[in-house]
């Protein structure tokens, strides 16, 4: 893009309603997965005050007790006083689980779908999205990634009890002024921190912008001009799912590249890798920050599509914003000769058959340097280089 703009995105604590409910979901996957690599899970969770319900499609030969999931996940986050409204100790947990449709199941099996027969096929049809990009060493865009660092800082400093005033409720919301494809300022930083009752608005306000944005964002980005909204209606004392009912798989957004890049419309939580929503999602952001990487281009999305039961992409597209060394035709070419994106080839070299996913939950899938991470390597960048005949 060109000349002078402004890009927001925003990020929400473990604590959010959403985040609990995506927090539950890949801890039954990862209780499960961690017995049965071969598990099939769709687990859907909603919480609100006093209760947490749990539903979906699972088919296992595991055993895990959902009550215990639940509570353990919820105590982690922090909901441990019943005057928050919702606690670990005496929510309410509601189960409701079938097995996975045997009509799904045999296309996602090898040798039992119409195109499966050799290769396990894909657990739906759908289209995903991966995007790095330059401007963070991380290669993701800087709106989201500093909207992640200010809400796990939030989260930090009230595990930590920096602030003990924290409840564990909270968001954030980044805007960045650019110049072309450069950012260069904060324009205005965006919190709202759940609180107990007996914090004065000032108190929390000074305290969060020192302990929480000074400490998450680099100076260098902040200036005179940087506004703070922290806390805009001036108390936030009701929150977690007691004020707003939490679900599986509503901050899609937050959990990938803040609006930045695409998105196909499918959640990643509580999904096991057959579900092509979640694998080829981290298989795209792989692809595209492996290009990036390799300095082909200075930007990379890549869009995958899938048809259920069936092995191979459908299509794939690759659009580079205009800051591409080579012809996307050509890029194209190299992504089908260098990645095999096969779901069960993903799931092979990601290593995704293993308990990783309640790191997910919250601050993003994207952008991460955790060794569970794996989507996050850029370990095929020299060879992508290679074979395009860059130099350097």
């Amino acid at each position: 893009m060109n000349g002078t703009y402004l890009f927001s995105s925003e990020s929400v604590t473990e604590g959010h309603p959403d985040k609990v409910a995506d927090a539950i979901s890949d801890g039954v996957l990862d209780a499960l997965i961690a017995e049965d690599k071969d598990c099939r899970v769709a687990c859907e969770t909603l919480v609100t005050t006093g209760m947490a319900v749990i539903a979906g499609e699972i088919t296992t030969s595991a055993y895990a007790h959902m009550p215990d999931i639940v509570r353990n996940t919820i105590k982690r986050i922090g909901y441990d006083d019943p005057d928050m409204g919702f606690d670990w100790e005496t929510c309410a947990v509601i189960t409701s689980i079938d097995k996975q449709s045997p009509d799904i199941s045999q296309g996602v099996t090898k040798g039992k779908g119409l195109f499966s027969k050799k290769e396990q096929g894909a657990g739906d049809q759908g289209i995903m999205f991966g995007f790095a990009c330059r401007e963070t060493p991380e290669l993701m865009p800087s709106p989201i990634l500093y909207a992640h660092k200010v809400t796990k800082r939030l989260a930090e400093v009230r595990h930590k009890r920096v602030l003990d005033f924290l409840r564990p409720d909270g968001k954030s919301q980044v805007t960045v002024q650019y110049e072309g494809n450069t950012p260069i300022r904060i324009d205005a930083v965006v919190i709202a921190a759940q609180h107990t009752p007996d914090v004065k608005y000032k108190t929390l306000k000074e305290a969060i912008i020192e302990e929480v944005v000074y400490k998450a964002i680099p100076r260098r980005l902040l200036d005179k001009k940087t506004r703070y909204f922290i806390n805009a209606t001036g108390r936030f004392v009701l929150g977690g799912p007691q004020a707003d009912c939490g679900l599986t798989g509503r901050k899609i957004i937050v959990d990938s590249y803040g609006g930045w890049g695409h998105h196909g419309g499918g959640a990643f939580s509580g999904k096991d890798p057959s579900k092509v929503d979640r694998s080829a999602s981290y298989m795209a952001r792989y692809i595209a920050k492996n290009v990036v990487a390799a300095g082909i281009a200075g930007s990379c999305e890549v869009q995958l599509a899938y048809a259920i039961g069936v092995p191979d992409p459908v299509s794939v597209f690759v659009e580079t914003f205009g800051t591409s060394k080579l012809p996307e035709e050509r890029i194209e070419k190299l992504i089908r000769r260098n990645f095999d994106m096969r779901p069960a080839r993903i799931i092979e070299y990601l290593d995704l058959k293993r308990p990783i996913y309640s790191k997910t939950a919250a601050y993003g899938h994207f952008g991460r340097n955790e060794p569970e991470f794996t989507w996050e390597r850029c370990d095929k960048a020299a060879a992508l280089r290679s074979d395009a005949g860059l130099k350097g």
